[in-house]
Order: C-alpha cells, then structure tokens, then sequence
C-alpha cells in the first residue's frame, strides 16, 4: 500500500478505463511529498498508461491580486520543470475549470482524473460540476492535511478542544513517511507547452494595484529553505516569541503552506525529529496541525465560514443584542484600507499586510476585533475583513484566514465572556492590553507610513 486509502475519495466510478491518467493540480502545488500526485503515478504505472499534470488558471478567483498570482505561477514554474526532469508534462489551462477540465480530459481520452482536496465552496462546486460531465473514474487526494478531513472528523467541530483528541488517535496511522514517486512506464504523447510565468503574467485580467512582494521567494525549494532555517534559528524558542509581533518568532511558513508548495506532513516529520525542546515541537505541532486542520474541519463542513451565518448560536444572539450600541469610531473600508484610524498600532498591522502581504498572527486577531467595533454591523465587519484579508495577503483566500476572522468577529471555535457595548460576550482584544503584552512602539515605527 503506498497511499492510505483513508486518504481518497472516489468521486466517481464508472471503472471504463482510458489512454492515460490525469492530475488536476490545484490546492497543493509542488512535486515532492504530494500523496495526490503520489496517488496518480501510481495508477499510471499499474494501468500502463501515461501520466500528465495540469493546473486551471482562473483569473477571477476569490478577488486574488497580482500579488498572489504572480507568487502562485512563479511557483508553478518550478513544479512545471521538477516534472519535466522526471519526464512528466504539465501543462497550464486557462479559464473555467468546470469547462476545460473535461474538455481536456476527452480530447486526450483519460480514463482516470485525480485531483487534490480543498474545503472552499469554489473548489467544491468545480468538482461537483466536473464530476457531472465526465464519465471517468475520478478521485480526490487529501495532500494537504496530515489527518484527512474527513477521516479527523464527520461534522463540525466546536473547537480546538473538541479536535484535538480525534486528531491525536488518528495521528499514529497518517503521520507516515513519504514513499517514492512511482515513475510511469509509458510516456506522455500528447501535446505539451512549456510553462513561462514571466509571458503568462501580463496576460492576466487581475487587479495589479496590489503588486509582488520581494521579501519572500516562491516554489518548492524557498520553502525547504524557510523550513530548515525555521528548525535551526526560531523552532526552540518559538513559545515565548511566537505572540509578540516585535520579535519576529513566527515560522514564516504560512505562504508556503497556503499555495502548497510545502507539505505541512513534511514540516511535522522534520519538527519532530529536530533537536529543539519537547514544549516548542509541541507549541508548534499544536498550530500547525490541530488549529490549521481545525480550519479546514470548519470551511468543509460550514458552507457560510465567510458570513455572520457561521457565527455559533450564542455568538450571534449576543452581538444581536448590542446592534444598537453606540460605537466611538466608524470607519469607512477606504479609510481602514489606507490605514486612517485613530490607532497607531492598528494603523502599523493595516500597513504591514497592505505592503507585505503578511501580518503577524497576533496581531490578525487585533485587527479583526477592531473592525468589528468600528463598523456598522458584524455583517459589514465580516466583509470587509474577508476583502482586506483576501486582497493583500499572500496567505488569504485560505481557510486558516477564515476562521480566524470568524473567530475574532463571530466567536467561532471560542466560548462566551464578559459581557460589554458592541462586542456583548464576543472575546475582546484592547489597545492598551496589546501595548502590555509586547513592544508595540518598537511595531509601529517598524511598520510606519
């Protein structure tokens, strides 16, 4: 057995057969430690038939920039020449993923389509739609969660809480190591097209307001380079420095997982052998498997993880309660966009996604808590967090940003506290309790205008 068949969903079987095997290439983009294209060569090398990757650009998808695309493609570059190096096509379709993957599917007369798992309601509706017109046996591959998705859990979870114990039982069968890329034992035929990054991005009808960022490197090996730099300088330490925005203690992984140009598995595998203390390898493990896979639970089995009407019940009856407190401050989204508030430390967080792409996690929470008390409603709030979210960061349209924005505005995976104006018993996060916790001064020069 090379994949876990926990890890597979069959999708469709009509069990007819085909010329060749396809792997639609979507959430998780690389080569190395993908049990998805793992899964495809396998077939392949079992039916005798070729093998060949594809990835669907959309150039509508979920408000995504330039910034986020030119990343994505610069990373699809490489995984377009690791396959090549193995004999192995890619080739990079262009329009709506429900129309051209099954056009090419029939052109070249596949007989299995294997795709990769991804709890957003746009990835699940191309599949559904896929699925409908194509008579092949069709697959999805959990590569991106270490405990699949729906192995870890058959519903909704409440909280990390509530996860967690379901995810450690089901650890010991999934945290395998990586086997060997079966090569397939025909070659691909059909046509093929180099993949060029550099002559796709102009073509592309994005928002470029928001341009590319220099500070991090895209693709398969600026990932392993972050990772082992992680272990050797931040990994030990990361408890105490993990929350404060000055220090810099975060993984600087987030990007790199979101576009799937690192396994999460990989990084788990290489954190639990390091050398690091067992209290920073178990603050670590916590974030990057409980509470990511945790996101995931939450997007796959809440339709609405976006909208107020994913808030738990308690949440949205208490912020209905306070609708009609009266809030000090109302900021338009432009003014909050352009960093136009009255707190400079709100003000610094705004300016570092807006410039970088990135914003501390600590200071996520921060962020979204004061759109909540500065806008009109909890509606207007979950808007405009999601927009700013999704248009800057590198990180957004992700279910990791989902959650945390409906953890912060709606109460999601979190409990009832005290009780006050606007927020009711919503969690809340003040400027004067972040200036104790951190050098905020040392942030805000960082991050001025």
């Amino acid at each position: 057995m090379v994949v876990n068949p926990g890890r597979v969903r069959t999708l469709k079987d009509p069990g007819r057969g085909g010329c060749c095997v396809i792997y639609w290439m979507s959430r998780d983009q690389r080569v190395s430690d993908n049990w998805a294209l793992i899964f495809a060569a396998r077939i392949a090398r079992q039916k005798r038939v070729p093998l060949a990757v594809i990835f669907c650009l959309v150039d509508d998808f979920l408000g995504a920039t330039l910034r986020a695309y030119e990343f994505m493609l610069r990373g699809l570059d490489e995984v377009s020449r690791s396959l090549g190096r193995k004999g192995i096509p890619f080739l990079l379709l262009t329009g709506d993923p429900a129309v051209e993957i099954p056009r090419f599917v029939r052109e070249n007369e596949a007989g299995w389509l294997v795709t990769d798992f991804d709890p957003l309601r746009v990835k699940r509706r191309w599949k559904r739609k896929v699925a409908s017109c194509l008579d092949v046996d069709i697959f999805e591959v959990d590569a991106h969660n270490i405990v699949p998705c729906w192995v870890a859990s058959p519903k909704q979870e409440y909280g990390a809480y509530t996860l967690r114990p379901k995810i450690h039982r089901a650890l010991p069968e999934y945290l395998d190591l990586f086997p060997a890329m079966a090569k397939p034992r025909k070659a691909w035929r059909g046509r093929t097209r180099a993949l060029d990054w550099r002559r796709v991005v102009p073509k592309l009808a994005v928002d470029r307001e928001v341009g590319p960022v220099d500070w991090i490197t895209p693709g398969e090996k600026a990932a392993g380079r972050t990772l082992r730099r992680f272990l050797r300088q931040g990994l030990a330490r990361y408890p105490e420095a993990r929350n404060d925005p000055s220090l810099g203690g975060q993984s600087g992984l987030s990007p790199y997982l979101h576009f799937g140009h690192l396994s999460a598995q990989r990084v788990a595998i290489e954190v639990e052998m390091s050398t690091a203390p067992t209290q920073a390898k178990e603050a670590f493990l916590e974030e990057l498997v409980v509470r990511r896979e945790l996101s995931d639970n939450f997007c796959f089995y809440n339709a609405q993880y976006d909208s107020i009407r994913a808030f738990p019940a308690w949440a949205s009856q208490t912020l209905a309660e306070h609708a009609d407190d009266p809030r000090e401050y109302i900021y338009t989204r432009s003014r909050l966009e352009r960093s136009l508030t009255h707190d400079d430390l709100w003000n610094a967080a705004q300016r570092e996604m807006r410039v970088l792409g990135k914003m501390h996690g600590y200071m996520r929470m921060y962020w979204a808590k004061k759109i909540l008390e500065w806008t009109r409603s909890p509606g207007t709030a979950m808007r405009f967090a999601v927009y700013l979210n999704d248009r800057y960061e590198l990180d957004g349209r992700d279910p990791n940003g989902y959650a945390g924005i409906a953890w912060s505005i709606g109460g999601v995976h979190d409990r009832a506290w005290g009780e006050r104006p606007v927020f009711g018993k919503i969690r809340y996060m003040s400027h004067r309790g972040m200036r104790s916790k951190f050098d905020s001064d040392a942030y805000v020069e960082k991050y001025s205008a």
